[in-house]
């Protein structure tokens, strides 16, 4: 049977019950009411002993903290992997555009056996769909009877769709195309495109980051300890790898994250997070 729901003081009160400390309840009414329980209940979970009561001495503010440190470590990373998309639809479509033509994505033959190249043009169709109101998909409808170059087509593409499309290339392409944009290995790369797929879902939907378990793990990444490849650490050292501009990332991105782990050092647990006491020689 479903729970009944709870008003803000009976919410309270369960918080306390489980052993954690309120010093202000006002406060925490207010809190409650601009996030809701279930939302914050989850950063609880590091506190958590096994017969379900918080270990001693939790505090609610040090929980909210949690909560802020994620609220912002999610905003700068949803932001860096932004960057990231747009310089790989930006290169992806050049470099793809100009081996095959315009439109040689339309083409099976120019993708690896593993490519759905019926799902691929449903995807694509479907995203024309729901995008018709935009005025460069208007234009390519009317006057090119909807076929769209690549570079265009791809202004549609979600992340998940470029990293498909990625792995879905001729491996010789990948070689070739990883080897100029990235200098990595071209295995690497469809991993960390993987990864950097789930991190930016996560931000999006307002995900939990801090005690997180993430679901792929990046490949070639000697840098990351084998007890946190799937904890935040690993899958900001992804973001680092595939950021295009190396002298952006270590003048303002870096500097920024550096901010909110010094800002939150009260709060967090580097073990939590996967970071290495090294950390900062790691991401600078």
């Amino acid at each position: 049977m479903l729970k009944s729901p709870a008003t803000y003081d009976e919410q309270i009160s369960k918080i306390k019950e489980h052993g954690c400390l309120i010093s202000d309840e006002k406060r925490v009414r207010e809190i409650l009411s601009g996030i809701s329980y279930f939302r914050i209940s989850a950063y609880f979970l590091p506190f958590r002993k096994s017969n379900k009561s918080y270990v001693s001495g939790t505090t609610f503010e040090r929980v909210y903290r949690l909560y802020e440190f994620d609220r912002e470590m999610r905003r700068l990373l949803f932001s860096a992997v932004e960057t990231i998309e747009v310089a790989l639809r930006a290169k992806l479509s050049y470099y793809y555009a100009h081996k095959y033509g315009a439109v040689g994505y339309m083409d099976e033959s120019n993708f690896n056996p593993k490519h759905n190249h019926r799902r691929f043009i449903s995807m694509i169709d479907q995203s024309k769909k729901e995008n018709s109101r935009l005025l460069f998909v208007k234009h390519y409808q009317t006057k090119y009877m909807g076929e769209f170059p690549l570079w265009v087509i791809m202004e549609l593409f979600t992340m998940g769709m470029l990293s498909r499309f990625y792995s879905d290339m001729l491996t010789k392409d990948k070689k070739l195309f990883t080897s100029a944009v990235y200098g990595e290995n071209y295995k690497d790369i469809e991993s960390w495109l993987r990864c950097c797929t789930d991190l930016r879902n996560i931000c999006a939907h307002y995900g939990r980051l801090y005690y997180r378990i993430f679901s792929a793990i990046p490949a070639g990444m000697k840098e990351v300890d084998e007890n946190a490849e799937r904890r935040l650490f690993a899958a900001i050292l992804v973001v680092k790898k595939l950021y295009p501009d190396k002298a952006k990332w270590s003048s303002e991105i870096f500097i920024q994250l550096h901010a909110i782990m010094d800002e939150y050092r009260d709060a967090i647990s580097l073990k939590h997070v996967g970071f290495p006491e090294n950390w900062e020689e790691i991401l600078a």
